[in-house]
């Protein structure tokens, strides 16, 4: 059974609260770099964010919430709140054309509908926001407020994901990677449990070592999207430091910085007149006036995909 949407916010909120107070539970996560420690800013000259379009993804919906946390809250509240970030950080640098996409309704149908507005919305990049669990083999049983619950300490740590059979492999890759690589300068490690046998039909080829990027072709929301498309996994929920670090200001703001300087440079290695020998251009429409986007979709707001 997964909690009420509200309910699950709320105790979202409240571990966010906990985190900032110093919950005992947190111990692995203190003196995590925040987002203003030794990261240089990016300011790319050619990129015109004005122009500039992300859609932003919201993984799963309120209806098919995804993952359930170690302390019962819905993965969807999760993704949300750190897209929602993302997203402010983005219209502050200047990208004012980012559209936060969230959908609502049943897994498969909201799969379909993500894309669809994704690829309406006339796009220059989509990255869906998801966190992560593990397979059910890892779990372990433990009450929290009085109530069964299940968690796994194992693995810790982000990972990022792409298509081989998006239209646009090549943009994908390079996003990837620069998103990878600004994580990584802020001192946010990815996983690398997804090689591992025991991952079963859930293992998967990490084509960057460096970045902590993997392959994952069968993903709808990748696969389908007509524009550059990452899926990043934000870190496993069922973890329960790493839930605490994933539910603060601290470790979001990280991120949104993370992805906000990645979008900059991808911007500007995409822009007009700007040389980038080692990534295939993107099919654009034709030029003309913009089309409206569809109802579900807001500028500066996003929605979601194979069952991500």
């Amino acid at each position: 059974m997964t909690l009420p949407r509200r309910a699950g916010s709320l105790v979202l909120v409240a571990l966010s609260m906990a985190l900032a107070r110093g919950d005992p539970a947190r111990s692995a996560i203190i003196g995590e770099p925040t987002a203003n420690d030794t990261v240089k800013r990016v300011d790319s000259p050619h990129c015109g964010r004005a122009q500039f379009r992300v859609v932003l993804d919201v993984g799963h919906t309120a209806e098919a919430p995804g993952a359930m946390s170690a302390r019962r809250v819905p993965e969807y509240d999760f993704n949300l709140r750190l897209a929602k970030h993302i997203e402010r950080n983005l219209i502050d640098a200047g990208f004012g054309r980012t559209v936060l996409l969230v959908t609502n309704g049943p897994t498969r149908r909201g799969l379909v509908k993500r894309v669809a507005r994704a690829n309406v919305a006339s796009a220059n990049l989509f990255l869906s926001i998801h966190h992560d669990s593990v397979p059910n083999a890892f779990l372990k049983n433990w009450d929290y407020e009085g109530k069964p619950s299940r968690f796994s300490d194992h693995f810790t740590g982000h990972s990022i994901f792409v298509s081989y059979d998006n239209s646009d492999r090549r943009g994908s890759l390079l996003f990837a990677k620069l998103l990878g690589n600004q994580l990584k300068v802020r001192g946010l490690q990815y996983t690398s449990h997804y090689t591992d046998k025991n991952m079963g039909h859930r293992r998967r080829e990490l084509v960057d070592a460096e970045a902590g990027v993997y392959r994952y072709d069968q993903l709808f929301v990748l696969k389908r999207t007509h524009m550059p498309a990452v899926l990043l996994e934000a870190g496993p929920i069922i973890h329960r430091d790493e839930e605490l670090a994933l539910a603060g200001e601290e470790r979001q703001a990280l991120i949104s910085s993370a992805a906000t300087d990645a979008v900059e440079e991808f911007c500007g290695a995409r822009s007009p007149g700007k040389s980038d020998p080692g990534v295939a251009r993107r099919r654009q429409a034709p030029h003309g006036p913009q089309r409206a986007v569809r109802p579900g979709l807001r500028t500066g707001q996003t929605g979601q995909i194979e069952r991500r």
